[in-house]
């Protein structure tokens, strides 16, 4: 035996509901209405029982007398019946007609309480009769009886009439119930349309509805939400994939070329006979640079795997413009073809004390690892130095400011960064590397702190290394909190900013 079950489509479900509850409400109506009319139409007979006055009970007890007529006939419906003193029916009654009369217990044991108006049924058939118990002349009972035809007759065609009406709401409801739930569950059935066709691969696609004063407006607003953030997500992972796939390759490229150059003098060494002194001497040399370059390398891939799953900074105070003095002094050393000097920033970008004499050099403390950022430092000026042709002069400015455009920490036009900007006004520290070299390019500057990236597209060592310092600065100045920028300056120069955030004061 099967159970009913309540339909699955949302609209059926609808409908089914608010046609149930307006036959509810209908139903309830018309009971209620049933009701009123039947205890009105009650009262009404009711009334008319107790307004009632018969004949005298003595002219009825006297009619047996020679030449006095029965008074039997009743002028209307109504009908009297008699009790005598001891409680027996009696035989004679006033009023007579063709239809059955009420079914009259035979002693008045059984009779109703007096005064108050009983139903009771037809003696034969299926009428009905109002009955009302009265006390009479010379201790006789008389019960006056009115027929309910009229008010069975009306009750039954309001049934008929109230069923027939709850048949025509129950199929209006259902019909207009289908078009106005169609209506309004239109807004569902364009969001199902649109994520039927994001799910075939449109993504731009949104959801139309997003009326914020609506129920299904809110759940049109939230899933664009939701649907941004996934469209992002998913490009945030092609982007990491390809990286990933470029980074591979290019790591694979930069070990292939000493590998392979490791493997042709090693090839060249089996060969002893046949080498003179010099020649096993500068394959020597050769197979201990590749092998140099390749364990610097792998150095480096190390250090960002490092500072990219597990970072570990020491936290103390580090005076930035002594360290940028040491960094100055050991680049100045080691490549003197560079002039390399060291200022503060232009007073208009600061705003703490520099001194009374213009120009004058102050100390700019941060928390971090002085280690680390005076790795920062180094890898800016060895890039300085090698991405410029000889003798160009190279500047080094330390101060503190205010985030903004030109003390940097915000965006500008035309700079690159890969962290985000620091709200306006914030207070930062600040390292500046400059040179007066060519500059970069735009396509440069937006890959230059990508890892492996170069600027020379022969991929040659002769200006510069692998493409992983900048990788690794960026990876150090994030894990200060900082930001590591570049202002390309094209055909004027470069300028790689160090910004990181002061300590609140004290």
């Amino acid at each position: 035996m099967t159970s009913l079950r309540a339909p699955r489509s949302l609209r059926r479900r609808l409908v089914l509901g608010v046609t149930v509850l307006a036959t509810l409400a209908v139903l309830a109506a018309e009971l209620v209405g049933f009701l009123v009319l039947r205890s009105w139409l009650l009262d009404g007979v009711d009334q008319r029982l107790t307004d009632f006055r018969p004949m005298p009970a003595t002219a009825f007890l006297d009619k047996r007398r020679p030449g006095k007529p029965e008074p039997e006939a009743l002028p209307s419906d109504f009908r009297v019946y008699f009790y005598d003193a001891r409680g027996k029916r009696l035989p004679q009654k006033l009023g007579t007609d063709n239809r059955p009369g009420p079914q009259l217990p035979d002693s008045t044991d059984r009779l109703p309480t007096q005064g108050s108006p009983t139903s009771v049924a037809a003696d034969t058939g299926d009428g009905n009769w109002r009955v009302l118990r009265r006390d009479g002349p010379r201790d006789l009972t008389v019960v006056i009886a009115l027929p309910l035809d009229t008010v069975d007759g009306a009750t039954s065609k309001i049934l008929w009439l109230n069923g027939l009406l709850l048949i025509i709401t129950m199929a209006a409801v259902w019909a207009l119930g289908r078009e106005v739930v169609r209506l309004s569950l239109l807004p569902l059935t364009r969001m199902e349309r649109t994520a039927e066709a994001i799910t075939a691969g449109q993504l731009d696609l949104r959801l139309p509805d997003t009326d914020p004063h609506t129920e299904i407006g809110r759940l049109g607003t939230v899933l664009n939400t939701m649907l941004h953030r996934l469209q992002q997500a998913l490009h945030e992972r092609e982007t990491s994939e390809t990286r990933l796939r470029r980074f591979v390759a290019d790591a694979g490229h930069e070990l292939r070329t000493p590998l392979t150059a490791i493997q042709g003098f090693a090839q060249l060494a089996l060969r002893s006979d046949r080498r003179t002194a010099k020649e096993r001497q500068v394959a020597d040399r050769h197979i201990a640079q590749n092998a140099e370059r390749m364990s610097l390398l792998v150095d480096d891939l190390q250090l960002l795997t490092q500072l990219d799953r597990h970072p570990d900074y020491q936290q103390e105070e580090v005076d930035l413009l002594s360290l940028a003095a040491d960094a100055v002094s050991a680049a100045a050393l080691q490549r003197p073809g560079h002039p390399v000097s060291l200022s503060p920033l232009p007073e208009h970008d600061t705003d703490v004390d520099t001194g009374e004499g213009k120009g004058e050099l102050d100390v700019v403390e941060v928390v971090g690892d002085p280690h680390r950022l005076r790795q920062i430092v180094d890898n800016l000026l060895a890039n300085a130095h090698t991405h410029t042709p000889p003798g160009t002069r190279i500047n080094v400015r330390v101060g503190a400011g205010q985030a903004g455009a030109r003390t940097g920490g915000t965006n500008a036009p035309g700079r690159v960064s890969m962290a985000p900007p620091f709200p306006a006004g914030t207070r930062v520290a600040v390292v500046e590397v400059e040179d007066d070299g060519p500059g970069l390019t735009a396509t440069d500057a937006a890959r230059v702190f990508e890892r492996f990236y170069r600027a020379d597209p022969a991929r040659t060592r002769a200006r510069g290394g692998s493409g992983l310092g900048l990788a690794i600065a960026t990876a150090i100045t994030q894990g200060h909190g900082g930001r590591l920028e570049l202002d390309p300056g094209e055909d004027r120069g470069a300028t790689f900013r160090l910004v990181l955030p002061l300590p609140p004061p004290s």
